[in-house]
């Protein structure tokens, strides 16, 4: 019998990686070997993690990369990335440094180079910003944020709903440091976008997304415009941030599916 591939689920900021539970359960039943580890620092439950935010404070993307390296040197075999928001970008980083077999980044966080900044993504990520302590400190979002940020393509009793399951505290420093990135020659938003023996990498994106534009993960495949190895984009027009948690999921599951199928995987 051969050993099933295994999935790394890598998610983003303010959702904890319980909210991967269906898609573990959808991977696992078409013969992976799905896990979905937390960030550095995370709790193991929602609760949790809303009664000791500190624990989740002033992680950043490096200190997420390395968590996951080292996560992924103790599996069996290479797995595949599947990272939705940060962890899109997170899996990018993890994919250029051929440590997968392959990825899926979907909605993913702007990576070093990518320029667009979209006003609807400066608002979605005010919470943070609006104070620059919040770089060293991790920052919730209300309902109404939540709203705006992922919910926006949902009626609102399911963003409501979706929020009180599954949202937790984030830490600033990642947006900190994805903000400075065009400035920061060492910056560890930074993707090595020109490895050409890669993986196969499928960039995701949701039309209605506010927290990660459409414009953004297309600029973001224009990054990988040097490198042969196969980059992919898949675009759902109707869909917000929350399309991996929504009542939609499936269908963003199922294409992701069926493209590892189209890659041999």
């Amino acid at each position: 019998m051969t050993t099933p591939t295994p999935i790394v689920f890598i998610h983003g900021l303010w959702l904890h990686a319980t909210s991967w539970a269906p898609w573990i359960d959808l991977f696992a039943a078409e013969g992976y070997a799905p896990i979905a580890p937390g960030w550095p620092g995370d709790p193991d439950t929602v609760a949790e993690a809303r009664e000791n935010p500190e624990s989740i404070a002033d992680h950043g993307i490096d200190d997420v990369v390395d968590h996951f390296a080292q996560i992924i040197r103790g599996l069996d075999a290479a797995p595949i990335l599947i990272g939705h928001s940060f962890g899109g970008m997170i899996a990018q980083k993890l994919l250029g440094q051929d440590l997968a077999r392959a990825a899926v980044a979907i909605d993913a966080a702007q990576i070093k180079g990518v320029l667009p900044l979209p006003l609807s993504a400066l608002r979605a990520t005010l919470p943070v910003f609006k104070n620059p302590a919040n770089r060293h400190r991790a920052v919730s979002l209300t309902a109404k944020q939540f709203r705006f940020a992922f919910g926006n393509a949902i009626p609102e009793e399911e963003s409501d709903a979706l929020f009180e399951q599954w949202t937790i505290p984030a830490p600033g420093k990642p947006l900190f440091e994805a903000a400075a990135a065009n400035f920061d020659p060492h910056s560890p938003a930074k993707v090595d976008t020109g490895n050409a023996s890669r993986g196969p990498l499928l960039l995701m994106s949701g039309g209605k997304d506010h927290t990660v534009p459409e414009a953004v993960v297309r600029a973001t495949l224009k990054q990988y415009r040097h490198s042969e190895a196969v980059t992919d984009i898949t675009d759902f027009p109707g869909r917000g941030h929350s399309l991996t948690i929504d009542s939609g999921w499936r269908d963003v599951a199922g294409e992701a599916l069926s493209w590892l199928r189209r890659q041999g995987l």
